[in-house]
């Protein structure tokens, strides 16, 4: 996006100023805005190039521009991928793997990540695809708390997926993380209660009278 036009480089007969704080001063002639811009230390700035006549504003163009661009910072840091974290399972998975898998769709869910999960079938497993579903069902419902079913089970080739999404936003859960991060911190630099009362204790034991 090109720079607006501002001062000298403003080529017309005249423009609908306004003023520093939003006031409408009225259809001036250039000249005259640029007296009053130069009087206020101000710039002129073109605001609606494609008004009849254009429009031009008083402001300081330079912290316009630095305002603008930490706002743009802002919003790039702000702003998240999101991405699609993938497990897998066997219909006939053991209650250990079960529960290890489980605790890893945990963890992409409260981290804000969508969660791709497929069930791979082998052989005669394919010709019963309700164990994959209910298996779905199963890991869904133990997971309502952290997410909702995006995308329902449905067979795809050899295999059956669905895709959670999370209840909680990507940066709601990198704000979390980063205060249980400066917390923890916080915490263990803060003396211990003993290890403070230590050397009070020393003291008075060495003043005590003999």
């Amino acid at each position: 996006m090109s720079e607006p036009r501002i001062n000298e480089r403003i080529r017309v007969p005249e423009v609908r100023l306004v003023g520093p704080n939003g006031e409408q001063v009225g259809i001036v002639r250039v000249e005259d805005a640029l007296r009053l811009a130069a009087e206020a230390d101000l710039d002129l700035v073109e605001v609606a190039p494609m008004a009849k006549p254009p429009v031009a504003k008083l402001m300081d163009f330079g912290k316009f521009k630095y305002e603008a661009a930490q706002k743009a910072r802002e919003a790039r840091k702000n702003q998240v991928n999101t991405v699609i974290k993938e497990i897998k399972l066997r219909p006939k998975i053991d209650p250990h793997d079960y529960g290890t898998k489980k605790g890893h769709v945990v963890r992409f869910l409260n981290g804000g990540d969508k969660v791709k999960v497929t069930i791979m079938f082998r052989g005669r497993e394919q010709s019963k695809p309700e164990l994959g579903f209910r298996l779905l069902q199963r890991l869904a419902e133990d997971v309502s708390e952290l997410g909702f079913v995006e995308s329902a089970p449905k067979q795809d080739g050899r295999n059956m997926v669905m895709v959670l999404g999370p209840t909680k936003k990507k940066a709601d859960a990198k704000a979390e993380q980063r205060k249980r991060r400066e917390d923890a911190s916080r915490h263990d630099d803060e003396p211990h209660e003993a290890e403070a009362q230590a050397p009070v204790a020393e003291v008075a034991e060495a003043a005590r009278p003999e």
